[in-house]
């Protein structure tokens, strides 16, 4: 270990600095760290927005990635002064005063480590974000499914109550980018996914909601228990006198509740004395602790029960905030879904063509499946692209009903066709243009087209957005 230590002097002596004596800290603190350089680990959507936040707010900034410049999209846009460093983390990280790690980043990547035994700070840019906002008013949803839907329909409720609303975080604006926009009297409505929540120290949203947890992102976060501590950082910090949302129904979900120390709030599909939102003869019922008498609402009209589910959570979650119930009543009347998400896309061919792209693991698949139910059996399947730890077997008895046919692509394809096998006839793709093709030509009228890979995107696309917008622009030029 000496003799490493010994190295690692002689390779930063060059650069003229020697690495900040470490500031403990719990969380950010703009002023504690004003006179250290801050070190961003990754050059994504996040990393670029987070290191221009820094650099505007008076910091200087590293900005560091293991890609090289070319596979950098945002290594011309960078604000001048800020340096970068590609194609691999070097000592530069070590000189730093703090990091703020990129969602995207391994939290075993070799970097991390070294930052820590530098006794460097490692933060989240939701954190780092946070730290440059206003307001204090922050609404946060997490879940393995559902949030992009609760979060926009949250934010439907307050903007119909008259508030001043900021959709921001994994939505696809990532908060950094708007958060010195953020006023005092504003609210936050925050989609937070486990990559965002699990390098936060200090998080304290007014208002959270944990929607359901099953299996996923196990490649990044290790274990399903890693997975559910990430998820639960999004209560570990509230106040008592703050609220969280939990599905009933869910186990996962409903175990993690017993740890949360601020104020409960549930919903179920189904009556019970437990929760303050459920569905029954065909109106939300809502009828939360803090209200004098509850009140029913007509649902959203959005196909599948698991809108529901997102509904009763948005309208818990803008309640606590001080929505009143007409304004949950307006929202709902208008509130029309959210792009890539089993999206009506219309008729093309006469197929009725659903674009489901942010169906990123095989549960969500199984919402869309079991939304489409009265489709059984009429459903052309899009499935595929970089598949995730698990499987496709618990795809099986869905498709098995639903499907005419699955349509594979990407580098899951073998994978899909050995787990369904059986289930429905699989006709291989190479491309995302040559499944459409081919579901144009055997599908027939009065059938649905469906994407909904169940896999990530990143083998042939940038994004789930990216996928789903190349979807509709492929449905667009077959008119």
């Amino acid at each position: 270990m000496g003799k490493k230590k010994r190295k690692l002097k002689k390779k930063i002596k060059p650069s003229g600095r020697k690495a900040p004596a470490p500031l403990p800290a719990d969380r950010f603190d703009p002023e504690v760290f004003r006179k250290r350089r801050a070190c961003v680990l990754g050059l994504g959507r996040s990393g670029f927005h987070a290191a221009a936040l820094l650099s505007r707010k008076g910091f200087k900034v590293l900005v560091s990635d293991s890609r090289s410049r070319k596979e950098l999209p945002f290594a011309r846009r960078l604000p001048k002064g800020i340096v970068l460093e590609a194609g691999g983390h070097g000592d530069k990280a070590l000189t730093c005063g703090f990091a703020l790690k990129s969602p995207g980043i391994l939290p075993q990547a070799p970097i991390l480590g070294r930052i820590r035994e530098a006794g460097i700070p490692i933060f989240s840019e939701l954190e780092v974000s946070l730290a440059f906002c206003r307001s204090s008013e922050i609404i946060a949803v997490t879940g393995t499914n559902g949030k992009t839907t609760t979060t926009f329909m949250a934010s439907a409720i307050l903007k119909a109550a008259g508030r001043r609303v900021h959709t921001l975080g994994n939505v696809g604006t990532p908060l950094s980018a708007e958060a010195a926009k953020v006023g005092k009297g504003d609210v936050l409505v925050l989609e937070a996914s486990s990559y965002q929540l699990e390098d936060s120290r200090c998080f304290k949203p007014a208002a959270a909601a944990v929607l359901n947890v099953t299996s996923d992102h196990l490649d990044h976060h290790g274990s399903m228990a890693a997975y559910l501590a990430a998820k639960a950082r999004v209560f570990r910090d509230m106040s008592p006198s703050a609220c969280c949302v939990f599905n009933a129904a869910d186990p996962l979900a409903f175990g993690l509740s017993r740890d949360c120390a601020a104020k409960k709030l549930f919903f179920s599909l189904r009556p019970s004395t437990l929760a303050s939102a459920w569905f029954e003869r065909g109106s939300l019922r809502f009828s939360p602790p803090f209200l004098k008498k509850g009140f029913s609402v007509a649902p959203p009209k959005l196909v599948g029960e698991h809108n529901l589910e997102n509904a009763m959570a948005a309208g818990l979650l803008a309640l606590a905030c001080g929505a009143p119930p007409k304004a949950l009543a307006r929202a709902f009347k208008a509130f029309r879904g959210v792009e890539h998400r089993i999206e009506e896309c219309g008729k093309f061919h006469g197929l009725r063509c659903v674009n489901d792209s942010k169906a990123t693991n095989v549960d969500s698949t199984l919402v869309a499946l079991k939304s489409l139910e009265d489709q059984a059996g009429k459903i052309l399947l899009i499935l595929g692209g970089l598949a995730k730890p698990g499987g496709f077997a618990p795809l099986r008895a869905h498709v098995q009903r639903c499907a005419k046919a699955v349509l594979t692509i990407g580098s899951a394809a073998a994978k899909i066709e050995e787990d369904l096998a059986g289930a429905a006839p699989v006709f291989p793709c190479e491309s995302l243009a040559q499944a459409v093709s081919v579901a144009f030509r055997i599908g027939q009228a009065g059938e649905t087209l469906l994407l909904s890979p169940a896999c990530a995107s990143m083998d042939q696309f940038r994004d789930f957005e990216h996928r789903g917008q190349a979807f509709k622009e492929l449905l667009r030029k077959t008119r």
